[in-house]
């Protein structure tokens, strides 16, 4: 009887391991996401989508958004970011992240990618309604140097999209509206390169905070 009994126990330790391993493997595989907001924003425009990815099964330590200052170059923006991705590097033990970035947070994450060494540190890049080719927009904020170099044409732009626009060994994506109102062209928020995905008419501000967008964008970086 005992050792049927210590048998049962046994096979049910080895049953219960074998239901958790694969979940323990897919975290263990999984990149840590840092997540970039746009312009006049902050890391808390991030929440909405920070908590559907925990509820998905990831866990804080895979999480990280922040806050910088949005008036300055994208390029400075850029440089910081070489910090922020080790930081969250040396923090989750991992050797790579995903970057999701929204609006002009795309930008200085490409700088980061072109210029910055990002190629080599990052799997996968989701620009979400991101101001690739610049908007004519950006002209009613010429007063900050981030948004001048939003504007088409900007000798900043000029710089990013030379050459290759999607570098290095990096799964890229790009979400775009076709009603965006800030994004002007709307195939601005397209990539050369990259898996242009339209997502039909959503506003410029609902497009990092929509369930269908986040389920996108969670399934590329899986």
């Amino acid at each position: 009887m005992r050792r049927f009994v210590r048998t049962a126990i046994v096979a049910a330790l080895v049953a219960t391991v074998a239901l958790v391993a694969p979940s323990a493997a897919q975290a263990a595989d999984r990149n840590p996401v840092l997540f970039v907001h746009g312009l006049s924003s902050s890391a808390s425009t991030w929440n909405t989508w920070i908590n559907k990815f925990k509820a998905d099964g990831y866990q804080n330590s895979e999480l990280y958004n922040w806050s910088y200052d949005w008036k300055q170059s994208n390029a400075t923006t850029g440089s910081q970011l070489i910090d922020k991705v080790q930081e969250v590097l040396d923090a989750s033990g991992a050797t790579k992240v995903d970057i999701v970035a929204h609006s002009m947070g795309t930008l200085s994450s490409r700088w980061y990618l072109k210029n910055g060494g990002g190629t080599a540190t990052v799997d996968d890049f989701v620009s979400v309604a991101g101001v690739n080719h610049g908007t004519d927009v950006s002209l009613f904020c010429f007063f900050y140097t981030s948004c001048r170099e939003m504007i088409r044409g900007s000798s900043f732009l000029d710089s990013l999209n030379s050459g290759d626009e999607t570098p290095g060994n990096v799964n890229y994506a790009a979400l775009w509206s076709t009603c965006d109102a800030l994004i002007n062209p709307d195939s601005s928020a397209k990539l050369d390169g990259a898996v242009n995905t339209s997502v039909g008419c959503k506003g410029h501000t609902d497009m990092n905070d929509d369930s269908s967008n986040y389920t996108k964008v969670r399934d590329f970086i899986a």
